[in-house]
Formats: structure tokens, C-alpha cells, sequence
């Protein structure tokens, strides 16, 4: 039984409730801990950004992109009349233009990609080159501008009139085509930076001469890694234009190409952002 005290009243027990002193040096202390653990997920995160990423296996990344070349190539030379990758064949219509220049307005066209090409050339590669060629944060961006141009692209096709590959030059035709072309240069830079030089993923004709004069044509599968990379190279680029012309003869059109590219593309930036880390690269 409880106490009395001499008048016979239980003595009231002290109150144990936590001092507000304490609740508040509580909450700042939580709050501090949970800065600090911010700060360092935000460390670990720019750590991860900056690193270089690792090259092996990044050959992968490059082979899909001949996928990406053969879509937007197979279907903007169906709808417009010119190519945004391969520049060889548009050289060869600026050629043909330039000899009856009034025939068609496509060797126009081919200009606009050539000149948007080389232009989208010299800005991706100063890029890497200012920032550093492997740094995560730089391929993400470099795909993530390339992303972005093909949308805007994707959105102009989507939204704006049809147009044909026998029409004027109008901006709806011009711009998806400047964007596209521009965009295209930034994978072939890409190859640069990655350290496989090869794997430009808009030529083929140097590929299948490497491939079939390669003196180990034939030797083992495992055995031959470049023989295998110029082997798969030109059929992704086929798979590619065998779905970009289909899109192209849909009733979506090129639109459909384009949007396909975009989703190739996001999960290249996507590939990137979780890419192992070089760590004993120096560059």
C-alpha cells in the first residue's frame, strides 16, 4: 500500500513526463542526423555522377544505337526524301541536285542534314571534350539532349501537317529533319568517347570491309570480339530499317519511328545512370 504522510494524504508522485528541453535538444538532434545522412546520400550521388564509367561491355550501348540509326534513317528517307545519319547518301543527292537543281527540292533536304550533322559533330564532341569524354554525367547528357531533340522532332511530325518527300521545304519538314540530323552526330560521338571508334553506328561500308577481310573471318565465337561486333552491327541496323519502314508505310508514319527512338533512348539514359564505375581510369 502506498504511504500516508502525518495528515494521512498520499504524497503526490513526481511527474516523470520528459523535460520540453529534452524533446527539443531530441528533435534536433534528429533533425541534425537526418541532414547529415542527406548530405551524404547527395555526396555518394555527385561521387557517382562524376565517376568515369566503365568501358567494358559499353559496346552493348553502341549496338543498340544502330537500331536507333536504322529506324529514323529507313523512315525520314521514306518521308522526306533525305537521311539524318548517313551522310554518304546524302552527299550523293546534294551531287544530283546540284546538277539539275529544279528535278526535286531533295537535294535540299540533304544539305539541311549534312550541315546539321556536322554542326551537331563539332558541338558534341567539345562537349565531352571540355567536360571529359566518360564522365557519367556527361553521357547522360549527351543522350539526354539527343532525347530531347528527337521529341521535340516526334512532336512536330505528330502534330504538324503531313507533309511528303517531293514537297516544298517548309518548317515542318526543315526543323524535325535539322533536329534529327543534329542528334544523330551525338551517337557517332559517342563512340568516340567510349573508346570504340569502330562503332560510329551511321557507316557500314568500312564494317563490311573490315568484316570480310578480317583474317579470322571464321575462328571461334568467343575467340573474335570485333569479328562479332561487325557482324551484329549491320543486322541491328537492318532490324531498325525494317521497322522503320514499317512505321513509315503505317498510317503513323514516321512519327511512329520517331517515338520508338525515344524510347530507345531513355533506356540508354537509363543504362548510363546505373553503368559500373571505372575507378582506376585516370582520365
Amino acid at each position: 500500500m502506498p504511504l500516508r504522510d502525518d495528515y494521512g494524504a498520499i504524497p503526490t508522485s513526481r511527474n516523470h513526463d520528459t523535460d520540453p528541453i529534452d524533446d527539443v535538444n531530441r528533435e534536433r538532434a534528429n533533425l541534425l542526423n537526418n541532414s547529415k545522412a542527406k548530405r551524404a546520400k547527395l555526396t555518394r550521388f555527385r561521387s557517382h555522377m562524376t565517376n568515369n564509367v566503365s568501358k567494358a561491355w559499353a559496346d552493348l550501348a553502341l549496338l543498340a544505337c544502330y537500331i536507333v540509326t536504322g529506324l529514323l534513317d529507313s523512315s525520314s528517307v521514306f518521308i522526306f526524301g533525305a537521311f539524318v545519319s548517313m551522310q554518304t547518301g546524302n552527299t550523293i543527292y546534294l551531287g544530283l541536285g546540284m546538277v539539275e537543281p529544279d528535278e526535286s527540292t531533295r537535294w535540299i533536304r540533304s544539305c539541311v542534314s549534312i550541315g546539321c550533322f556536322c554542326l551537331g559533330s563539332f558541338c558534341f564532341s567539345n562537349f565531352h571534350r571540355y567536360f571529359s569524354q566518360r564522365k557519367r554525367w556527361v553521357i547522360v547528357a549527351s543522350f539526354s539532349i539527343q532525347l530531347v531533340m528527337i521529341v521535340a522532332a516526334a512532336l512536330m511530325v505528330t502534330l504538324g501537317p503531313t507533309t511528303s518527300k517531293t514537297g516544298p521545304v517548309t518548317i515542318w519538314v526543315g526543323l524535325p529533319l535539322a533536329l534529327i540530323a543534329f542528334q544523330s552526330s551525338g551517337q557517332a560521338v559517342m563512340s568516340r568517347a567510349l573508346q570504340y571508334n569502330a562503332m560510329t553506328s551511321v557507316v557500314l561500308t568500312s564494317i563490311y570491309c573490315d568484316l570480310f577481310s578480317d583474317q579470322n573471318l571464321f575462328s571461334g565465337l568467343t575467340s573474335n570480339v570485333e569479328r562479332n561486333r561487325r557482324a551484329v552491327s549491320p543486322l541491328l541496323l537492318l532490324l531498325g530499317a525494317v521497322l522503320g519502314g514499317h512505321w513509315a508505310h503505317s498510317n503513323i508514319g514516321l512519327a511512329g519511328a520517331l517515338w520508338t527512338a525515344v524510347g530507345l533512348k531513355a533506356l540508354l539514359i537509363a543504362a548510363f545512370m546505373f553503368w559500373p564505375s571505372d575507378p582506376d581510369d585516370d582520365e
